[in-house]
């Protein structure tokens, strides 16, 4: 693994050398992310931090992955990358619908399948294909609505690609460890800015090009001595935070009526503030979450199947433990906005 250092070296200097040069350039050009009703801070904060992201990780991979047996499959992720982090920038500056982003993560997702990078969990591409689409977009997305405090998605993203790192590492997969050496790096050098109090967002220029890339390291992880189940549970694992909270907001906007891309505070995050925690210790909490998750996933790749399972059943039930008592809460904090709102619409009318 030693020969992976100087990729995470380069690639989180590099971030923290760009990060406040994209600052500078966010203020100077007016792209910032203003306060509302459905967002934490409280001044408005610059964007960009995706583009310090993107660029290291470019820098990181090009100084120190030499991977030339790889180079159809890197060219087709580079241009996928690039390509949402032009749309990316586009949203952060226009607000673009979601779906017109559903739609470029689609001819992302497009660019790499072409490339052999897809899903061939039953050999007919048939059903094949229908689940690579929905992984690639599930997950781009999902890291997309984790952004939503300080720190959170850059901080879930870094500890992702630290363990898909590892685990790639481990089977000798030398692009998947590269890449994700690299984006572990790019990430973490990021956070020295993002996290609370952030002085710098990433942005949905850095969101979707970090969902995509997480996307297609999970797809890319292969383990010779597991069978098909157990390595499908290991990339889910990894990015199992995401997927749980992206999961949870849907589940409660679909129940409240809402639209699952309408934004407001009903994430994971949110749910633990709302519950007493600092959000620094709510975003910590789920930091720690990601690293259990992250733990399990290494030891199922290297048991045997039914001891995997053991650990994945049991990682599954705490999951909808923890789904049912956050939405519980969540539902309770509701109602008592309402019954505050009620009364204090009949003190209003009294005077």
């Amino acid at each position: 693994m030693n020969e992976y250092v100087p990729i995470i070296a380069v690639g989180l200097a590099a971030s923290v050398g760009l990060t406040p040069l994209t600052r500078q350039l966010a203020t100077r050009i007016g792209l910032v992310d203003k306060p509302s009703a459905r967002k934490v801070h409280r001044d408005p904060i610059p964007l960009m931090g995706g583009l310090a992201i993107y660029l290291a990780f470019l820098l990181a991979l090009l100084m120190f992955g030499d991977l030339p047996q790889h180079f159809n499959e890197l060219i087709a992720i580079v241009i996928g990358a690039t390509f949402l982090a032009v749309v990316g920038f586009l949203d952060d500056r226009y607000e673009l619908r979601p779906r017109q982003k559903y739609a470029a993560e689609f001819v992302a997702a497009v660019v790499v399948i072409l490339a052999g990078i897809r899903v061939d969990l039953f050999g007919i591409p048939l059903l094949d294909l229908p689940i690579t689409f929905l992984w690639y977009v599930g997950i781009t997305n999902a890291i997309n609505l984790l952004d939503n405090m300080d720190g959170l998605a850059a901080g879930v993203s870094g500890i992702a690609a630290f363990f898909l790192f590892i685990l790639a590492a481990s089977q000798g997969q030398e692009l998947v460890s590269s890449l994700a050496a690299a984006l572990c790096g790019a990430v973490i050098g990021f956070l020295v800015y993002n996290f609370n109090p952030a002085s710098t967002f990433m942005g949905d220029m850095g969101a979707l090009v970090l969902g995509f890339l997480l996307a297609v390291l999970g797809l890319k992880l292969r383990f010779q001595t597991q069978v098909t189940l157990a390595s499908w549970m290991i990339p889910v694992l990894v990015l199992g935070m995401a997927i749980f909270d992206t999961t949870l907001v849907t589940f409660t906007r679909l129940r409240e009526g809402r639209s699952p891309s309408q934004g407001g505070k009903d994430h994971t995050s949110h749910r633990l503030v709302a519950m007493g925690l600092h959000p620094r210790i709510a975003v910590l909490t789920i930091y720690g979450a990601c690293i259990l998750l992250g733990i399990s996933a290494i030891i199922i790749s290297q048991v045997a199947l039914v001891p995997a399972l053991i650990v994945g059943v049991g990682i599954a039930a705490a999951l909808v433990g923890c789904f049912v008592i956050l939405e519980y809460s969540y539902i309770q904090t509701q109602r008592k906005k309402a019954q505050q709102a009620a009364a204090s619409t009949g003190e209003t009318q009294l005077l």
